[in-house]
This record gives C-alpha cells, structure tokens and sequence, in this order.
C-alpha cells in the first residue's frame, strides 16, 4: 500500500527482456537499504525487489503489467517515480493507493496557469463513473486532485514543486500516463452495480 507521495525519481539502467515479461534495474539513493521482497512503486505500479546493489536495485514485470500500464514504454535512461510502501511510521499525506493500475491515459494539453501547470488527460470512456470533481487519482504514482472532468477528459493542476520533484516534467503531449483511480470510489461503484443486478 502506498501514499501517491513520490519520494524519489529513479533511472532505468537496464532492461532486459525474460519470458513472459522484462526485468528493469533502476538506480536510487536508496537502493542499498532495500531488502528482497520488498514492495516499491515504480510509476504508480507496485512491484517486488528481486535483488539490489548498492547503487539499483531490480524487478520483473510480468507480460499483463506491460499491456495495462506504461512500463513497457519504457527505455534506458528513463525516470521513473519511485514510493516505497507505507509503513505504520508514516502520515498519510496523499490518500491510499494500492499500486494497481486501472488503466493508461494520454496527455491531450499541457497548459501554463499562473506558477501551476496544468495538465489533460484523456482516459478510456467505461473508466468514466471514476472520475468525480475534486476527487482524488494516482497519475504515475503521484496523488493528485482533480480540477474539472467533462466527458472522458480530466484536467489537474501541478505545483511547481510537483512538477520539478517527479517525473511530470519530461512528459509531453501523446505520452501514456499510469491511472489508479479511487479505491472507495470502486467500492461504492462496485457495491451499487452488484445490487442493481439484483
């Protein structure tokens, strides 16, 4: 479980590609104290530490983590958003994210607002009833608000901080983003559906 509080931005440095799926070593900081079996999101993607280094440390992706999410855009060199998992120590200070991605958006516009950005993704049509005013999402891994929503297009504005401290800032119009949407809000949706069926 996660935050959608990004705490560092990483670098691929490997991939390799294995059956059924790639393995990406990513450098950081913190890759010496990461421990195997460790849970880490890698663009709002939870994932399992395989083996470290001092300097990176690696994971496998499976071939259905590849298709639903932008991992397998990925190339050497590329930064990735990294947040390692919650802990009892730490404050909840984005809202609860579980690491598994709904599905991928598109930026349609990057738009200057004053000192903020914002930015308008565009997300496949059934995903709709997810998206509420206000309300809360994980764009690769960062938990953010969202600002107005019209039609299968939402739009969230980015604090310069945000945008230097993540990977938001190399991104462009065309490119994939990573979408987790609300775990309550699926809940209730979810819990609505099943007793309409009834």
């Amino acid at each position: 479980m996660f935050t959608g509080i990004v705490s560092e931005i990483g670098e691929v440095t490997d991939l390799k590609k294995m059956k059924g799926g790639q393995e990406l070593s990513i450098k950081c900081s913190f890759a010496n104290d990461v421990h195997i079996d460790e849970s880490i999101a890698i663009n709002g993607v939870c994932h399992t530490v395989v083996s470290h280094s001092e300097e990176a440390f690696n994971v496998q992706s499976v071939e259905e983590t590849l298709r639903k999410t932008n991992l397998g855009d990925l190339n050497e060199g590329d930064p990735v958003n990294l947040e390692r998992s919650l802990t009892l120590e730490k404050a909840i200070e984005g809202h609860i994210v579980q690491g598994h991605v709904d599905t991928t958006g598109t930026v349609k516009k990057i738009e200057q607002d004053g000192a903020d950005l914002l930015i308008t993704i565009e997300f496949p049509e059934e995903h709709r009833d997810y998206i509420v005013g206000r309300g809360s999402i994980a764009i690769d891994g960062i938990s953010l608000t969202i600002a107005r929503n019209e039609g299968n297009e939402f739009t969230v504005a980015i604090i310069p901080y945000t945008w230097d401290e993540t990977n938001l800032h190399t991104k462009k119009v065309g490119d994939r983003m990573n979408l987790e949407f609300d775990i309550f809000g699926k809940y209730i949706i979810q819990y609505l559906r099943n007793r309409e069926g009834k």
